[in-house]
Protein backbone atom coordinates (compact mmCIF):
# COMPACT_ATOMS: atom_id res chain seq x y z
CA UNK A 1 0.00 0.00 0.00
CA UNK A 2 1.26 3.95 -0.12
CA UNK A 3 2.46 5.78 2.41
CA UNK A 4 4.62 8.80 2.70
CA UNK A 5 7.63 9.73 5.05
CA UNK A 6 10.23 12.18 5.55
CA UNK A 7 13.23 11.22 3.45
CA UNK A 8 15.48 14.31 5.04
CA UNK A 9 13.73 17.77 6.46
CA UNK A 10 11.64 19.42 4.24
CA UNK A 11 10.81 16.74 2.49
CA UNK A 12 8.55 13.77 1.77
CA UNK A 13 8.82 10.67 -0.26
CA UNK A 14 6.20 7.67 -1.95
CA UNK A 15 6.80 4.23 -0.37
CA UNK A 16 5.18 1.11 -0.40
CA UNK A 17 4.64 -0.61 2.93
CA UNK A 18 3.09 -3.76 3.57
CA UNK A 19 -1.05 -3.46 4.86
CA UNK A 20 -1.88 -4.05 7.91
CA UNK A 21 -3.65 -7.23 8.69
CA UNK A 22 -7.01 -6.98 10.16
CA UNK A 23 -6.62 -10.09 12.05
CA UNK A 24 -3.59 -8.67 13.88
CA UNK A 25 -5.44 -5.76 15.53
CA UNK A 26 -5.14 -5.21 19.11
CA UNK A 27 -8.11 -4.97 21.47
CA UNK A 28 -9.72 -1.13 21.21
CA UNK A 29 -8.21 -0.76 18.02
CA UNK A 30 -9.60 0.04 13.64
CA UNK A 31 -8.09 -0.54 10.78
CA UNK A 32 -8.94 2.47 8.37
CA UNK A 33 -9.24 3.28 5.05
CA UNK A 34 -7.39 6.97 4.34
CA UNK A 35 -10.16 9.45 3.20
CA UNK A 36 -8.00 12.73 4.47
CA UNK A 37 -5.58 14.13 6.81
CA UNK A 38 -5.21 17.65 8.23
CA UNK A 39 -2.20 19.52 8.39
CA UNK A 40 -1.40 20.77 12.20
CA UNK A 41 0.61 23.26 12.85
CA UNK A 42 2.58 20.85 15.72
CA UNK A 43 3.18 18.64 12.40
CA UNK A 44 5.42 21.27 11.06
CA UNK A 45 8.62 20.72 13.40
CA UNK A 46 8.16 17.15 12.41
CA UNK A 47 8.86 18.48 8.57
CA UNK A 48 11.31 20.79 9.22
CA UNK A 49 13.48 17.88 11.01
CA UNK A 50 13.19 18.30 15.02
CA UNK A 51 12.68 14.98 16.61
CA UNK A 52 11.30 13.86 19.95
CA UNK A 53 9.00 16.68 20.72
CA UNK A 54 5.95 14.29 19.22
CA UNK A 55 4.12 11.16 21.19
CA UNK A 56 4.95 9.42 17.62
CA UNK A 57 8.55 10.44 17.26
CA UNK A 58 10.24 8.39 20.03
CA UNK A 59 13.92 9.49 18.87
CA UNK A 60 14.91 7.48 15.67
CA UNK A 61 14.79 9.72 12.92
CA UNK A 62 10.99 10.23 11.14
CA UNK A 63 12.58 9.28 8.00
CA UNK A 64 12.18 6.01 8.96
CA UNK A 65 8.47 6.32 10.52
CA UNK A 66 5.58 5.72 7.46
CA UNK A 67 3.20 8.10 7.90
CA UNK A 68 4.76 10.62 10.11
CA UNK A 69 3.95 13.05 11.55
CA UNK A 70 -0.02 13.33 10.48
CA UNK A 71 -2.38 12.45 13.35
CA UNK A 72 -5.49 14.36 11.63
CA UNK A 73 -6.90 11.70 10.03
CA UNK A 74 -10.75 10.65 8.46
CA UNK A 75 -11.47 7.30 7.41
CA UNK A 76 -13.65 4.54 6.85
CA UNK A 77 -13.39 1.21 9.47
CA UNK A 78 -12.03 -1.77 7.39
CA UNK A 79 -11.75 -3.71 10.34
CA UNK A 80 -12.44 -3.47 14.11
CA UNK A 81 -11.46 -4.53 17.58
CA UNK A 82 -13.38 -1.86 19.04
CA UNK A 83 -17.07 -2.49 20.44
CA UNK A 84 -18.26 1.00 18.95
CA UNK A 85 -16.88 0.89 15.99
CA UNK A 86 -18.64 -1.04 13.11
CA UNK A 87 -16.57 -1.87 9.86
CA UNK A 88 -18.01 0.78 7.01
CA UNK A 89 -18.33 2.94 9.75
CA UNK A 90 -16.73 6.67 8.38
CA UNK A 91 -14.82 8.24 11.47
CA UNK A 92 -12.24 11.19 12.09
CA UNK A 93 -10.00 11.45 15.24
CA UNK A 94 -6.49 10.90 16.11
CA UNK A 95 -4.03 8.80 14.24
CA UNK A 96 -2.68 7.61 17.16
CA UNK A 97 0.95 6.77 16.27
CA UNK A 98 1.36 10.39 14.42
CA UNK A 99 1.24 7.87 11.07
CA UNK A 100 -1.52 9.00 9.15
CA UNK A 101 -0.65 9.69 5.87
CA UNK A 102 -0.85 5.87 4.12
CA UNK A 103 -2.92 4.26 2.51
CA UNK A 104 -4.37 2.23 5.71
CA UNK A 105 -3.93 3.28 9.09
CA UNK A 106 -4.61 1.54 12.55
CA UNK A 107 -5.97 3.91 15.17
CA UNK A 108 -6.90 3.20 18.87
CA UNK A 109 -10.53 3.48 18.59
CA UNK A 110 -10.76 5.74 21.87
CA UNK A 111 -10.01 8.16 19.66
CA UNK A 112 -12.33 8.10 16.90
CA UNK A 113 -16.01 9.00 16.41
CA UNK A 114 -18.14 8.46 13.54
CA UNK A 115 -18.83 11.32 11.98
CA UNK A 116 -21.93 12.51 8.97
CA UNK A 117 -20.93 11.17 5.91
CA UNK A 118 -22.82 13.95 4.12
CA UNK A 119 -19.46 16.04 5.01
CA UNK A 120 -16.88 15.46 3.03
CA UNK A 121 -13.87 14.21 4.12
CA UNK A 122 -11.76 16.99 3.86
CA UNK A 123 -14.66 18.97 6.28
CA UNK A 124 -15.06 16.17 8.42
CA UNK A 125 -11.37 15.94 9.63
CA UNK A 126 -11.37 19.51 10.22
CA UNK A 127 -13.66 18.30 13.73
CA UNK A 128 -10.40 16.70 14.77
CA UNK A 129 -8.88 20.43 15.66
CA UNK A 130 -12.24 21.81 16.58
CA UNK A 131 -12.41 19.37 19.12
CA UNK A 132 -9.45 20.33 20.63
CA UNK A 133 -10.41 23.56 20.64
CA UNK A 134 -13.83 22.45 22.34
CA UNK A 135 -12.04 20.85 25.02
CA UNK A 136 -9.94 23.48 25.98
CA UNK A 137 -12.92 25.91 26.03
CA UNK A 138 -14.34 23.64 28.44
CA UNK A 139 -11.39 24.56 30.90
CA UNK A 140 -12.05 28.03 30.60
CA UNK A 141 -15.43 28.00 32.28
CA UNK A 142 -18.65 30.57 31.42
CA UNK A 143 -17.36 32.75 28.75
CA UNK A 144 -20.10 35.32 28.70
CA UNK A 145 -19.75 38.72 28.94
CA UNK A 146 -15.66 38.11 29.06
CA UNK A 147 -13.23 39.67 26.81
CA UNK A 148 -11.36 37.23 25.69
CA UNK A 149 -8.09 37.30 23.60
CA UNK A 150 -5.87 34.99 21.03
CA UNK A 151 -2.39 35.24 21.00
CA UNK A 152 -1.87 33.37 16.92
CA UNK A 153 -5.00 33.70 14.52
CA UNK A 154 -3.79 30.80 12.58
CA UNK A 155 -5.84 27.81 12.04
CA UNK A 156 -6.16 26.78 15.33
CA UNK A 157 -6.52 30.37 16.99
CA UNK A 158 -9.16 30.90 14.37
CA UNK A 159 -11.09 28.50 15.85
CA UNK A 160 -10.30 29.20 19.42
CA UNK A 161 -12.00 33.08 18.07
CA UNK A 162 -14.88 31.25 16.51
CA UNK A 163 -16.17 28.97 19.30
CA UNK A 164 -15.10 31.72 22.12
CA UNK A 165 -17.10 33.71 20.36
CA UNK A 166 -20.30 31.43 19.38
CA UNK A 167 -19.92 31.07 23.62
CA UNK A 168 -20.86 34.49 24.64
CA UNK A 169 -17.73 36.52 24.63
CA UNK A 170 -18.36 40.08 24.73
CA UNK A 171 -15.29 40.78 22.45
CA UNK A 172 -12.76 38.66 20.75
CA UNK A 173 -9.14 40.23 20.09
CA UNK A 174 -7.33 38.28 17.26
CA UNK A 175 -3.43 39.07 17.42
CA UNK A 176 -1.73 38.05 14.62
CA UNK A 177 1.61 39.17 12.24
CA UNK A 178 0.33 38.15 9.11
CA UNK A 179 -2.92 39.87 8.10
CA UNK A 180 -6.16 37.89 8.82
CA UNK A 181 -8.67 40.92 8.54
CA UNK A 182 -10.26 39.39 5.56
CA UNK A 183 -11.48 36.41 7.32
CA UNK A 184 -11.60 37.58 10.62
CA UNK A 185 -15.21 38.78 10.69
CA UNK A 186 -16.30 35.05 9.62
CA UNK A 187 -14.67 33.87 12.76
CA UNK A 188 -15.87 36.07 15.19
CA UNK A 189 -13.35 38.34 15.74
CA UNK A 190 -14.06 41.76 16.79
CA UNK A 191 -10.36 43.81 16.79
CA UNK A 192 -7.92 42.04 14.50
CA UNK A 193 -4.62 43.23 15.56
CA UNK A 194 -1.76 43.27 13.10
CA UNK A 195 1.09 42.84 14.82
CA UNK A 196 3.53 40.58 17.33
CA UNK A 197 2.55 39.92 20.23
CA UNK A 198 5.18 41.93 21.87
CA UNK A 199 4.23 44.90 20.58
CA UNK A 200 0.03 44.04 20.96
CA UNK A 201 1.28 43.87 25.24
CA UNK A 202 3.01 47.47 24.97
CA UNK A 203 0.44 49.02 23.38
CA UNK A 204 -2.50 47.55 25.64
CA UNK A 205 -5.19 49.97 27.00
CA UNK A 206 -6.16 49.73 31.02
CA UNK A 207 -9.35 47.50 29.81
CA UNK A 208 -7.26 44.34 29.39
CA UNK A 209 -8.79 40.76 27.99
CA UNK A 210 -10.25 38.37 30.88
CA UNK A 211 -8.95 35.30 29.41
CA UNK A 212 -5.81 35.41 27.25
CA UNK A 213 -5.19 32.11 25.04
CA UNK A 214 -2.01 31.30 23.71
CA UNK A 215 -2.48 29.36 20.21
CA UNK A 216 0.89 29.71 18.37
CA UNK A 217 3.17 27.28 20.49
CA UNK A 218 6.42 26.37 19.71
CA UNK A 219 8.20 28.82 21.03
CA UNK A 220 8.34 30.42 24.45
CA UNK A 221 8.51 34.69 24.14
CA UNK A 222 4.30 34.29 23.45
CA UNK A 223 3.03 32.82 26.77
CA UNK A 224 5.10 35.57 28.73
CA UNK A 225 3.65 38.24 27.22
CA UNK A 226 0.00 36.46 27.04
CA UNK A 227 0.56 36.56 30.88
CA UNK A 228 1.75 40.22 30.91
CA UNK A 229 -1.71 40.92 28.67
CA UNK A 230 -4.07 39.13 30.98
CA UNK A 231 -6.53 41.27 33.70
CA UNK A 232 -6.45 40.92 37.14
CA UNK A 233 -7.84 37.73 38.27
CA UNK A 234 -7.75 36.75 34.36
CA UNK A 235 -6.99 33.31 33.10
CA UNK A 236 -4.34 32.31 30.76
CA UNK A 237 -4.79 29.47 28.21
CA UNK A 238 -1.22 27.50 26.89
CA UNK A 239 -2.93 25.29 23.77
CA UNK A 240 -0.29 23.23 21.65
CA UNK A 241 3.20 21.47 21.36
CA UNK A 242 6.11 23.22 23.50
CA UNK A 243 9.56 22.47 22.12
CA UNK A 244 11.24 23.47 24.99
CA UNK A 245 11.06 21.40 28.25
CA UNK A 246 11.00 24.66 30.61
CA UNK A 247 9.39 27.78 29.77
CA UNK A 248 10.39 31.19 32.60
CA UNK A 249 7.45 32.93 33.49
CA UNK A 250 6.87 35.99 35.19
CA UNK A 251 5.89 34.93 38.95
CA UNK A 252 5.51 38.33 39.79
CA UNK A 253 2.64 39.26 37.31
CA UNK A 254 1.14 36.23 38.13
CA UNK A 255 1.55 36.55 41.69
CA UNK A 256 0.36 40.35 41.84
CA UNK A 257 -2.29 40.13 39.18
CA UNK A 258 -4.03 36.66 40.95
CA UNK A 259 -3.76 35.13 37.47
CA UNK A 260 -4.48 31.32 36.82
CA UNK A 261 -2.38 29.05 34.02
CA UNK A 262 -4.01 26.78 32.39
CA UNK A 263 -2.90 23.94 30.04
CA UNK A 264 -3.26 20.34 29.11
CA UNK A 265 -3.60 17.59 26.13
CA UNK A 266 -6.64 16.80 25.14
CA UNK A 267 -8.73 14.03 27.11
CA UNK A 268 -12.44 11.94 26.46
CA UNK A 269 -11.83 12.27 22.97
CA UNK A 270 -14.61 10.39 21.71
CA UNK A 271 -16.84 12.33 23.77
CA UNK A 272 -15.37 15.76 22.23
CA UNK A 273 -15.24 14.50 18.56
CA UNK A 274 -18.95 14.16 19.33
CA UNK A 275 -19.49 17.34 20.66
CA UNK A 276 -17.29 18.72 17.34
CA UNK A 277 -19.85 17.03 15.37
CA UNK A 278 -22.78 18.50 16.80
CA UNK A 279 -21.00 22.29 17.04
CA UNK A 280 -20.16 21.88 13.30
CA UNK A 281 -23.81 21.00 12.53
CA UNK A 282 -25.22 23.60 14.41
CA UNK A 283 -22.62 26.19 12.66
CA UNK A 284 -22.62 24.90 9.40
CA UNK A 285 -20.65 27.86 7.54
CA UNK A 286 -17.57 26.83 9.62
CA UNK A 287 -15.74 24.46 8.01
CA UNK A 288 -16.24 25.21 4.55
CA UNK A 289 -14.31 28.91 5.86
CA UNK A 290 -12.10 27.10 8.04
CA UNK A 291 -10.65 24.38 5.37
CA UNK A 292 -9.54 26.66 2.63
CA UNK A 293 -7.12 24.59 0.48
CA UNK A 294 -7.03 20.85 -0.10
CA UNK A 295 -4.46 19.38 -2.33
CA UNK A 296 -3.60 15.48 -2.96
CA UNK A 297 -1.91 13.26 -1.23
CA UNK A 298 0.72 12.92 -4.24
CA UNK A 299 0.86 17.10 -3.47
CA UNK A 300 1.59 16.73 0.17
CA UNK A 301 5.04 18.54 -0.03
CA UNK A 302 3.61 21.42 -2.07
CA UNK A 303 0.56 21.19 0.94
CA UNK A 304 3.55 21.02 3.94
CA UNK A 305 5.44 24.02 2.11
CA UNK A 306 2.08 26.29 2.42
CA UNK A 307 1.93 25.57 5.82
CA UNK A 308 4.98 26.95 6.47
CA UNK A 309 4.38 30.14 4.96
CA UNK A 310 2.16 32.76 6.44
CA UNK A 311 -0.54 33.46 3.92
CA UNK A 312 -2.97 35.92 5.11
CA UNK A 313 -5.43 33.10 2.72
CA UNK A 314 -4.49 30.12 3.90
CA UNK A 315 -6.54 28.87 7.36
CA UNK A 316 -6.98 24.93 7.23
CA UNK A 317 -4.94 22.51 5.01
CA UNK A 318 -6.83 18.69 4.06
CA UNK A 319 -5.00 15.96 2.41
CA UNK A 320 -7.31 13.75 0.47
CA UNK A 321 -6.44 10.27 -1.64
Amino acid sequence: MWSYRLTAPYTFAQQDVPEPSPEALSDGHVLLRFLAAGVCGSDLPGFRGTQGRLPGDTGCSAADMAGFPIHEVAGEVLASAHPDHRVGDRVVGWASGFDGLMERVVADGAGLAAYDPALSAAHAVALQPLACVLYAIEQLGDLAGKHVAVIGQGSIGLLFSYVAKAFGAAHVTGVDPVDRTAVAGAFGVDTAVLATSDRWVRHLPDDRPDIVIEAVGHQVATLGHAIEATAFGGTVFYFGVPDDDCYPISMRIMLRNNLTLKSGVTLERRRVLAAARDFAAAHPDLLPAYVTHTFAVTEVQQAFELACRPTPDRVKIALVP
